[in-house]
């Protein structure tokens, strides 16, 4: 097909499965149904499950290595498969023959989660020190090991943990695809100044960074009209995720609702407050940049839908060529190895940025194949499109890195997984920032802030909304007013008093509430510590390279805490946070001197 270079393409995904029902995934899915079968069959034989002796032999040292190798050799098939369908899914909301797929992945996966629950408790009760020197591959795996003995403290027996998975597809899997599903094909009416006009929610949102504010706030008035069309079946969905969740963390006897995410995510309480302190301390500073920037547009307060809106040069539109040479250009002060792989990216089509009905909003990056990605985005000409696509690159970058890991040595906390995209993000605004005249400078500063609203205050207010849901949740569903309100309360604790009206549908906008357990924080420890790290980067370029390599292909490899302290970072003191927030606090300074300038 003929690719127009200057408008945002649509992926290829042909290298990694030529058609939906083509022979070759029909073989995949075969071969993994059958490999379960034969895995589980494997497991009674071998007695793998909760021991009651410790004890490390021979004969065990040769099941956990056989068993090992075949785990790590069925997850990537898995990943495979699952990783194309998903990509199928989300560019296209009627492809009823991916969602086939994606159910069958689904069953599939509920068979294996048990085994794999299994082989959890079977290692958690083993004499570690004892198997990792008498095995090499315990030795290659021994934080996964490491992990697995604090998981399986947390375990319900053998029975109900078999029962929550082989529910999962029908429950908390089903319920985030119905609010996935509707999201994708929601559509909303927009009273433009050409007229009123139908539009895919994806592309409502995205007029959020219009020049003209009353193209934004008539969008933001649609878009409310459209999630007020859905907001019972989301409801449904978000209680239903959460209660879910709710039952089998009480059963596997979790203190409260926010434990299990640290064994998730490689870090402890200690860190997560420290982190948290040091962000609500940073919260008078955005409201400064929220007043600093409602007065550069000449208003008394910002509106939901102004916190968006471009300033500067922000307006001006790129071309998804202009983007490619931009990205590749900036990676290239960094690293030829980091441009290259960019440039490749492109080159072999890796990215779906086109946006259009049946696709579903946000961006995500996945990696079918060990060093392989598929980047999904909406690019919509704003330069925050174009930082959001260097993020995304950045995910691929990091899955670059560990193409050598096996499968289970890939489980990437969610805190570390976002090391790489805040990096590649703050080397494109940096690199683009040094270069700047004024009126641009203050597109990107104003671009980068946003981003760093987003991620430190909006995603508190997240947290907080999550949090109060979880406390209600246990007793009861929340009705669709009751969801609203917990919104607009968490969103004023965080934002104060700058920003009305404010959005109390974001819980039904975001699909990070329909997954993993408290999917936000992550992001921004990801960005304070991406911040951190680039700062180690200025005072060091020659040297950090490399190191910055090894610890993306070490993120499975060892605790947060521990890879950090290979840059000499302590991320359970409040200062290094702070210091991270400094950063972002002198970008304020400059954004208010140069704007009242």
């Amino acid at each position: 097909m003929t690719v127009d270079a200057t408008s945002p393409p649509r992926w290829d995904l042909a290298p990694i499965f030529p058609r939906i029902d083509s022979p070759e995934l029909v073989r995949a899915l075969d071969n993994v149904r059958t490999e379960i079968g034969e895995l589980s069959t494997e497991f009674d034989a071998r007695n793998v499950r909760r021991r009651t002796d410790a004890t490390v032999d021979a004969e065990l040292v040769a099941a956990f290595e056989a068993i090992t190798e075949r785990i790590n050799a069925l997850l990537q098939r898995l990943y495979t498969l699952s990783s194309y369908v998903n990509c199928l899914v989300t560019t296209d909301a009627k492809d009823d023959e991916a969602r086939k797929a994606q159910s069958v992945l689904a069953g599939e996966r509920a068979k294996l989660d048990p085994l794999l629950t299994r082989y959890i408790a079977w290692v958690g009760t083993t004499d570690l020190e004892s198997l990792t020197s008498e095995s090499v591959v315990a030795r290659e795996h021994a934080w996964s090991l490491a992990k697995a003995t604090c998981q399986a403290r947390f375990q319900m027996e053998e029975g109900e943990e078999r029962l929550a998975a082989e529910l999962r597809p029908s429950s908390i899997t089903g319920w985030a695809r119905l609010h996935g599903n509707l999201s994708a094909l929601l559509t909303a009416d927009v009273d433009l100044p050409d007229g009123r006009r139908t539009i895919p929610i994806a592309q409502v949102r995205a007029l959020a960074n219009d020049p003209i504010r009353d193209v934004r706030r008539a969008a933001f008035e649609g878009e409310l009209r459209a999630w007020e069309t859905v907001e019972i079946p989301m409801a449904a969905a978000i209680n239903g995720v959460k209660g879910y969740q709710n039952v089998v963390r009480g059963n596997r006897g979790y203190a409260d609702d926010l434990e299990p995410t640290f064994l998730m995510n490689d870090i402890n309480r200690d860190i997560l407050q420290a982190m948290q302190a040091a962000c609500m301390e940073s919260f008078p500073d955005f409201r400064r940049y929220l007043n600093t920037k409602a007065r550069a547009l000449g208003l008394e307060r910002l509106a939901w839908y102004d916190v968006n809106a471009p300033l500067g040069t922000a307006a001006k539109q790129w071309s998804w060529a202009d983007a490619e040479s931009f990205i590749v250009e900036n990676f290239a002060q960094f690293s030829g190895r980091l441009a290259d792989f960019a440039a490749r990216a492109f080159r072999e089509r890796w990215v779906d940025a086109e946006p259009r009905l049946g696709k579903q909003g946000g961006a995500y990056c996945t990696g079918p194949l060990p060093g392989v990605s598929r980047i999904m985005m909406n690019f919509d000409g704003s330069f925050m499109s174009v930082s959001t696509l260097a993020h995304e690159l950045g995910h691929a970058y990091h899955n670059l890195n560990l193409a050598d890991r096996t499968p289970l040595q890939r489980e990437t906390p969610m805190t570390l997984a976002e090391t790489a995209s805040i990096f590649c993000e703050t080397l494109s605004f940096e690199a683009a920032l040094s270069r700047a005249e004024r009126d641009e400078k203050i597109a990107l500063l104003n671009t980068s802030l946003e981003r760093d609203l987003g991620v430190v205050v909006d995603i508190h207010s997240r947290f907080l909304f999550e949090s109060s849901v979880f406390e209600l949740r246990a007793s009861r569903d929340l009705t669709v007013s009751e969801l609203k309100e917990r919104m607009l309360l968490a969103q004023r604790e965080t934002y104060g008093p700058d920003v009305e009206p404010l959005h109390p549908y974001m819980w039904a906008v975001k699909g990070h509430y329909y997954g993993p357990l408290f999917y936000n924080y992550p992001y921004t420890f990801g960005l304070l510590f991406g911040i951190g790290l680039y700062a180690e980067y200025q005072n060091d370029p020659q040297r950090f390279v490399g190191r910055y390599d090894d610890l993306l292909s070490n993120t499975g490899m060892a605790d947060a805490a521990t890879l950090a302290m290979q840059f000499g970072i302590d991320i359970a003191d409040v200062g290094f946070w702070r210091s991270s927030l400094d950063i972002i606090r002198q970008r304020i300074a400059e954004f208010e001197s140069i704007t009242a300038a």
